[in-house]
C-alpha cells in the first residue's frame, strides 16, 4: 500500500460507512429493489477490475445457450452512446462498449444490450418480440435497484477480498460483508497447480456462509492467435519478434504468455480509447512486426491496424475442479426459475 493510500484512510472509513447505510436501505426495503419474473444471473466483484467477469459470463453463456434463450445486459463501460442499446449489426465497439461488442460479435445468437438503469434494460429485453429467458447481468453485483436470482462474486487470487481495503486506501467497492449476497464465489486467476490445502486455506480466509459455494479457476489461453481472416498457432509465432499490446487491468499473465526477449511490450489503461497518437506509436513501434492483442482491445483497434497485421489472444475461464457441480447449480437455478414462472 502505498502512502497516499495510508494518507486517504479517513476517506475510506467515510466510503465505506456511506456504502454500508445504502446496503442496510435496500436490505431494509427502504430503497426499493425490483424482481423479475426471469431467471436473472449477476456476476461481479467487490473491488474494481480486473477480477476475470468477461470469460465468466462467456463461460454461462456456452453453459446456457444451447437450451435457453440469452441475453447480456451490461453498462457498456466508456461507451459514446446513451441510454439502453441492443446490438444490431451497425453497432460498434464504441457505441455498446468494447465487453458487450465482444460478446456479440463471439456469440450473434445472443442478445446483447447495454443501459446503466439495469431496470430499464431489463424491461426493454421483455419487451422485445423475441424475448429472453435467461439474462445475465454483467458487472451489477452493487446495482442493488435489480434484485438477481443468483448472484456469481469474483475475487482474484493474488488479491482477494478479504485482504483488502475500501476505497481509496484499496480497491474495494463495498466492504466485505457484501460478500454474502453471493450465492457462489469464485477465486479466479488461480494457478493451475493450486492444491486442495490452499484451496482450503483460502476458503478459511473468505469465511463464507454455510449455504456458499466455492470454486476456484484458472484463465486458460488459446493455442492459436487469430486475425479477421486467418489464425496461427502461438507454438509458431512465439519465436517471432513481436509487439505485444494490452489495454487490460491486470496484463502480466498475457504479456508472460506470448513473450520472448526481443518483444516489443505496450500496455494502455484498461477500457482505453486509442487515439491517433497512440495509432502512431504503436505503427513506429512495431515496425511492421506481427502485432498480438487481448479480444477486448482488439475490438477497439481493428480497422485502425491492417488485418493482415493485427492479431488477438482468446482466453477462457476453466474451473480447476468440480465443474459439474458448478454447471450443475446453475442449471438448477435456470431449470427450476424457468418451471416457476
Amino acid at each position: 500500500m502505498n502512502l497516499l493510500r495510508k494518507i486517504l484512510f479517513p476517506f475510506a472509513i467515510l466510503y465505506g460507512f456511506i456504502t454500508s447505510i445504502r446496503n442496510f436501505l435496500f436490505d431494509k426495503g427502504i430503497l426499493k429493489s425490483y424482481s423479475f419474473d426471469i431467471p436473472i444471473i449477476a456476476v461481479g466483484n467487490l473491488s474494481v477490475g480486473g477480477t476475470g467477469k468477461t470469460p465468466q459470463i462467456e463461460y454461462l453463456i456456452r453453459l446456457l445457450s444451447p437450451n435457453y434463450k440469452i441475453a447480456t445486459l451490461s453498462r457498456g463501460y466508456k461507451r459514446k452512446s446513451k441510454g439502453f442499446v441492443l446490438a444490431n449489426s451497425s453497432s460498434s465497439a464504441a457505441m455498446l462498449g468494447d465487453e458487450p461488442y465482444q460478446f456479440f460479435l463471439k456469440f450473434p445468437n445472443i442478445k446483447v444490450a447495454v443501459d446503466t438503469d439495469r431496470k430499464n434494460g431489463i424491461e426493454k429485453l421483455l419487451s422485445e418480440t423475441e424475448k429472453p429467458e435467461v439474462i445475465l447481468l454483467d458487472d451489477a453485483f452493487q446495482h442493488r435497484k435489480v434484485k438477481a436470482g443468483f448472484y456469481i462474486l469474483l475475487t482474484t487470487y493474488g488479491d482477494l477480498y478479504s485482504d483488502d481495503w475500501m476505497m481509496p486506501t484499496g480497491n474495494l467497492r463495498e466492504s466485505r460483508s457484501g460478500a454474502r449476497r453471493a450465492n457462489l464465489i469464485i477465486v479466479t486467476k488461480c494457478p493451475t497447480t493450486l492444491s486442495p490445502e490452499k484451496q482450503n486455506n483460502i476458503k478459511s480466509k473468505l469465511n463464507l456462509d454455510f449455504n456458499q459455494e466455492l470454486y476456484f479457476s484458472y484463465i486458460d489461453y488459446d493455442e492459436s492467435i487469430y486475425s479477421e481472416n486467418t489464425s496461427i498457432k502461438v507454438s509458431e509465432i512465439m519465436p517471432v519478434d513481436k509487439l505485444l499490446l494490452a489495454g487490460i487491468a491486470k496484463p502480466e499473465p498475457f504479456f508472460a504468455y506470448l513473450h520472448n526477449i526481443n518483444d516489443v511490450c505496450l500496455t494502455y489503461p484498461d477500457h482505453h480509447h486509442f487515439t491517433e497518437n497512440d495509432l502512431l506509436e504503436i505503427n513506429n513501434k512495431s515496425q511492421n512486426k506481427i502485432i498480438i492483442t487481448t479480444e477486448k482491445d482488439f475490438v477497439r483497434l481493428k480497422g485502425s491496424i491492417p488485418s493482415e497485421q493485427l492479431f488477438y489472444l482468446p482466453i477462457r475461464s476453466s474451473l480447476i475442479v468440480d465443474d459439474e457441480n458448478f454447471d450443475k447449480t446453475i442449471m438448477n437455478y435456470v431449470g427450476t426459475s424457468t418451471r416457476n414462472r
